[in-house]
């Protein structure tokens, strides 16, 4: 045909001007005949002649179906009326039977081939769209050619595509047009119609060698099907995206079918003009024509020129105008409402990444990254992911901007696996979860929190941190199944390790500001001035990390490494993690001389630095021991044995872990307690004093010559291997003491109304060295769980009568719902009153009182901040402002340190009253130590006027904070990061701030919600032999030579080598740097691990961890009763100081008859050593009774303006 094609136009031309008009468009025919309509026609054809048949088919369909009912029921009358001849008949003479069976079974193939139900349907449907998006591509590379073209079809290799996918389209057509149910509407359908306009021509095409563009762009139509086809590929889940990918589907569709018609129209022009009209646009400007007609602009520079473009451009603009007025404002909506943190997260080889959810606020985050990225820790190669299902705002957008290299959010739930997925929750480190604090109904963001850790319900072996407000609430952590406290999950219960701290300032004040400050990051920030704030932030410096010993230890006991670290390597060493040889470890603070160190033990440090404490890892004794720079000790390789058996620990772990030594996280810092250390981490062992040591070894352990009060040497934590009968004989099996754990003191439960004081029995009886609690609630409060206060004033390593007696002072309602809880406990009182009532703070003899401490239920009912802490504020200028009468002066009892074992207690000459001195007594309300809860961090200001803290401080840079007598829960964020890094952390917290809580324990709460007493065993009460808390005075006592310009590292070593006591800090009066002249000043601020050559001061308080005083309870029993002694045996406890009444003489002669009887009953029990030292009698006198002499008592009668009368006795009775 191509020899035929003459190039001159000139001939045709002249040839032609009868016939047709030259088009210049079909080079190929010599006589310029348009084949158009040949094209069309095959369509034409198939689709009215398809429509006509089927129409056919239903007509005769539907004939017979009539001729064969008006048959059946001509039938029916002549079987009526011959009796039913015609019943024989069965389906074997119907041969249409077997027939339809085929053709439903044929039907059910094809509809199971194309539909998405299987993988096989799922393909074909996918491949069936991607081959018609291929056509479309075809089209528009052939639209770039003329309308109507020869083309040889085993030459275009563009055709030859075309006609494979056509194929396949009329393969696909034919098993659509079997499974079809309505044969008549699947004609008509918008898929049966483009493939009759687009299969056809290809098959004409191939038959005439010539192309016509044609009807091919109704191939867009299929972009219809988009979002099904995402849909069956499970890549829409939701509603929003559906719809958009539908609206966009629908509109880029109708856009480019309308842009391909115009394309069609005007470059063919109309027939009828014999197609001179025709003006030549390509395929893109017909799009772009089309789409500034739908929005009205219409520019002018492209224009349809034919009829039939303007006559559809008239009706197109109709419905392109409807269209794009609502498809084009709905998908700009769903786009804008699309989530900007909506993406996934991708994992980086390498680097780990922990999720943070929960409570996400500006607050909760800024002070989380605050403590997590501090420059004090190793490089902490940790992403941190926070998914939060509400989007942040513009200031926590701006600060995840500032650390977006460690930082990325999602938006999101926990609760959503397709969100965990996106956070690639399977493959991150940790799962946090953070509470809010400061929400009105604590319970049900605990129910918030538990139900997010149905995160393991996800992935199991997730680890978990998460805080918790409520202390009830952690039982229900147990009820999910793959939560292990063992393997690393924790729960941060806030309002326990709040109470907890402030129940230990309550025994040692400022406790609370110094562990505040051992698990928060601080930076170090350096003042020339001699200031309390120098001493005090050098101190804030400090934090609590943990390591793993050198074997240059081993064979060490606790008190010389615990020397050698600190004068040598510059660390404190104040534990160590202790693993029994039933492989449950346990953290053992200060655990004394009888333990040696063996490979493997990981000890707890106070440093400034985690860089310092590696020290312990790397001293060698052989390359280190004449070094006096602790910087110069460095990992050296004299020993590679050292090397092979820190390999041996880390490949224990990564054994223990599941995971490989390569990836294992489990490095030193941060051990768990089910790692297998190759033997056991301590041994536990009993020395015989007489021939093992020598009298210089015996009396730096505790064994002085001249002390009749020394501490023996006893087996420690293993109860049942106890030397002698002494301790199995004091046991009493038929009391209950202590509860089942041995852990705590116990007590029958007793009824509330028994422990009920009215005002005036409180100020009858008077009260000192006691702890009075102002709270502030009622019956609509949240309960905030005071148990949490009491029990670590009622830990079993106290003995009975140091226990300090508890007095609560504020609205009975609310104390009723709180005293479910605290009935088993001994020497608790109540007054019900409120705490900014004078008279009942001087009934309870406020003054007098070893702590008042200030708490509120009511602090997270107020929206304005400001105000939450306004009840606690006004409490203490309440109880600041109030002055006090020193009649009753000598009565006071200081309970602010502590005699050491080996300490003559009875001696004042040698002991005076706990290690202290006897302060003046209270005249004003200024000096009773106070402690007060706070919930907004910047209501601190308000608490002392006589500072200079600016309102946007930080807490920790406060003066009360820095006093101890300010404590907000938001000091407690830092221990989420802390938990993080080294879990062994809040286990130490705990076991120091709690008294012994164990999850043990917690599991018994979670049974019972209260203590079960149990009975005395040699297992529970080996349990009392743990260290806890107290202070030393300097003032007088063995440390008096020291207190006066020595050394803290020689107090250090010396009360380390006598006592066992391990110092940690100072209790400062604020003003000591300055002359006593200037300044009258009570307060004390904290001094965290001073340095060596820290001069110290004869007013210091030493902060020290004491060892259990097995022998405290004989000295105090022999003392107790003794009515001749005018100085009391121990200062420790809480006393009840009953004035003489007018039936004084008696009660004189009851008081002497009980002594007989004590005495009588001293004599028989001999010189039997008891481990437990509560008096025989407790059931008749609960309280020790102070002598006083009769010149105190005479001088305090005088000052009573009342009257001359003396108000009866009224002797507090113990309940136990």
């Amino acid at each position: 045909m191509s020899k035929r094609f003459n190039p001159d136009p000139s001939v045709h031309i002249s040839k032609m001007s009868v016939i047709i008009p030259f088009s210049p468009d079909v080079p190929c025919d010599s006589n310029g005949q348009r084949m158009w309509w040949a094209f069309l026609a095959s369509s034409m054809v198939t689709f009215f002649g398809g429509l006509f048949i089927i129409l056919l088919w239903r007509t005769l369909k539907y004939l017979w179906t009539v001729c064969c009912h008006w048959n059946a029921k001509k039938k029916v009358r002549q079987c009526g009326n011959n009796g039913g001849d015609g019943i024989k008949r069965t389906d074997k003479d119907d041969p249409a039977a077997s027939e339809v069976g085929w053709m439903t079974s044929v039907k059910d193939w094809a509809g199971v081939m194309i539909s998405a139900q299987t993988l096989t349907g799922r393909v074909l449907v996918v491949l069936v769209f991607a081959l018609s998006i291929g056509a479309l591509v075809i089209y528009f590379i052939d639209s770039s050619d003329p309308i109507e073209s020869c083309q040889n079809f085993y030459k275009d290799f563009t055709l030859q595509i075309d006609m494979a996918f056509n194929v396949f389209f009329l393969l696909y057509f034919g098993l659509r047009f079997i499974a079809a149910n309505d044969k008549l509407w699947f004609w008509l359908e918008v898929n049966s119609v483009v493939d009759f306009f687009t299969v056809p021509p290809v098959f004409v095409s191939v038959y005439l060698n010539r192309s016509w563009l044609g009807l091919r762009f109704l191939r867009a139509l299929r972009l219809i099907q988009f979002s099904e086809i995402l849909q069956f590929l499970n890549i829409l889940k939701t509603s929003n995206s559906i719809k958009l990918v539908n609206l966009c589907s629908i509109f880029i569709s109708t856009w480019l079918t309308a842009a391909g018609f115009i394309h069609l129209v005007e470059n063919s022009g109309d027939p009828w003009e014999n197609f001179k009209n025709s003006q030549a646009l390509s395929y893109w400007e017909c799009v772009y024509l089309l789409m500034v007609t739908m929005s009205t602009v219409g520019y002018g520079d492209v224009y349809a020129k034919t009829t039939l473009g303007r006559l559809f451009m008239v009706f197109f603009i109709l419905g392109g105008l409807a269209m794009f007025a609502s498809y084009v404002p709905e998908i700009i909506e769903l786009i804008g409402n699309r989530k900007k943190y909506g993406g996934s997260y991708s994992a980086v080889n390498g680097r780990k990444h922990i999720v943070v959810c929960g409570h996400i606020t500006l607050e909760s985050v800024s002070n989380f990254l605050k403590d997590f990225l501090h420059k004090d820790r190793d490089d902490v190669n940790v992403e941190i992911v926070f998914l939060h299902n509400i989007s942040p705002n513009l200031e926590l957008e701006a600060l995840f901007k500032r650390h977006f290299t460690q930082v990325e959010f999602y938006q999101g739930s926990v609760l959503n696996p397709h969100d965990l997925a996106r956070v690639k929750i399977e493959s991150a480190d940790a799962c946090l979860i953070l509470a809010n604090k400061y929400c009105a109904d604590p319970d049900a963001e605990d129910a918030s929190n538990i139900m997010s850790n149905t995160i393991k319900n996800y992935h199991p072996k997730i680890r978990i941190i998460t805080q918790m407000l409520q202390y009830h609430n952690k039982a229900h952590l147990l009820n999910i199944p793959s939560w292990n406290w063992k393997e690393g999950d924790d729960a941060i219960c806030l309002a326990e390790l709040k109470l907890g701290f402030i129940a230990q300032s309550c025994l040692a004040q400022g406790l609370s500001t110094m562990l505040a400050n051992l698990f928060s990051m601080r930076s170090f920030i350096k003042i020339e001035e001699d200031t309390w704030q120098k001493y005090y932030l050098e101190g804030v410096a400090n934090e609590m990390y943990t390591e793993y010993l050198s074997s240059a230890f081993v064979g060490m006991s606790f008190p010389v490494i615990c020397e050698l670290c600190y004068v040598k390597l510059k660390l404190l060493l104040i534990a160590i993690e202790y693993k029994s040889d039933q492989r449950e470890c346990s953290t053992l603070i200060n655990p004394g001389n009888h333990m040696k160190m063996q490979e493997g033990t990981l000890g707890f440090f106070i440093a400034s630095d985690a860089k310092e404490v590696k020290r312990a890892l790397f001293y060698c004794k052989a390359c280190h021991d004449d070094i006096t720079d602790p910087k110069r000790i460095k990992k050296c390789g004299c020993k590679k044995s050292k090397k092979l058996a820190y390999k041996k620990i880390r490949l224990a772990c990564c054994f223990d872990c599941g995971r490989s030594e390569r990836d294992c996280s489990c490095m030193p810092v941060n051990v768990r307690c089910n790692m297998d250390s190759p033997q056991p981490t301590l041994r536990a062992f009993e020395e015989d004093q007489q021939s093992a040591l020598s009298p210089k070894k015996k009396q730096r352990n505790g064994g002085m010559k001249n002390s009749p009060n020394s501490s023996p040497k006893i087996m420690r934590h293993d109860p049942l291997l106890i030397a002698g009968n002494e301790q199995i004989e004091s046991m009493d099996e038929n009391v209950k003491k202590y509860d089942s754990t041995g852990m705590f003191h116990w007590c029958p439960s007793k009824d509330i109304e028994k422990v009920i004081l009215t005002r005036s029995e409180a100020a009858m009886t008077v009260l000192s060295g006691h702890v009075v609690v102002c709270i502030f609630g009622d019956v609509k409060s949240a309960l905030i769980g005071l148990r949490n206060f009491v029990m670590p004033l009622r830990a079993s390593n106290f003995h009975y009568h140091e226990l300090k007696h508890i007095v609560f002072v504020g609205s009975l309602e609310y104390l009723k719902r709180e005293w479910e809880t605290l009935h088993n406990f001994p020497k608790v009182s109540i007054l019900p009153g409120t705490p900014l009532s004078r008279a009942d703070l001087r009934a309870v003899n406020i003054n007098l009182c070893d702590m008042c401490v200030i708490l509120s239920a009511n602090q997270n009912n107020i929206d304005d901040a400001s105000l939450q802490d306004k009840e606690c504020i006004l409490a203490s200028l309440n109880i600041k402002s109030m002055l006090f009468d020193d009649s009753i002066g000598v009565l006071q009892a200081n309970s602010q340190g502590f005699t050491p074992p080996g300490m003559d207690r009875s001696s004042p000459e040698n002991s005076p009253v706990h290690g202290l001195v006897r302060q003046t007594s209270v005249t004003t309300g200024a000096n009773i130590p106070i402690i007060t809860e706070l919930v907004n961090d910047s209501n601190v200001q308000f608490l002392d006027q006589d500072d200079d803290d600016d309102p946007d401080t930080e807490l920790y840079l406060t003066q009360p904070f820095a006093c101890g007598t300010a404590f907000a829960v938001s000091v407690l964020d830092s221990l989420m990061s802390a938990t993080y890094f080294n879990d062994n952390i809040l286990t130490l917290i705990r076991t120091l701030v709690t008294g012994g809580a164990t999850p043990e324990l917690e599991g018994l709460l979670a049974e019972e919600n209260a203590l079960r007493g149990g009975y005395s065993t040699p297992q529970t009460l080996a349990n009392r032999d743990r260290c806890r808390v107290a202070q030393l005075a300097l003032y007088d006592g063995p440390f008096a030579d020291l207190g006066d310009g020595g050394c803290y590292g020689d107090l250090f070593c010396k009360a380390l080598k006598t006592y066992n006591m391990l110092c940690f800090g100072i209790y400062r009066l604020r003003d000591a740097h300055l002359n006593s002249s200037q300044s009258q000043c009570t307060k004390r601020y904290v001094i965290t691990n001073p340095p060596y050559a820290f001069e110290l001061v004869p007013s210091d308080l030493i902060f020290c961890l004491m060892q259990f005083d097995h022998n405290a309870g004989q000295s105090r029993t022999s003392l107790s009763h003794s009515s001749h002694s005018s100085h009391s045996s121990s200062k420790k406890g809480s006393s009840v100081h009953s004035i003489p009444t007018t039936n004084r003489t008696n009660r004189a002669r009851n008081r002497d008859s009980r002594d007989k009887q004590n005495a009588t009953r001293m004599n028989r029990m001999g010189q039997e050593k008891r481990f437990t030292d509560e008096p025989e009698n407790t059931h008749l006198r609960t309280i020790q009774i102070k002598p006083v002499n009769t010149l105190t008592i005479n001088q305090a009668s005088q000052r009573k303006s009342s009257s001359s009368l003396t108000p009866p006795i009224r002797e507090v009775e113990d309940e136990c």
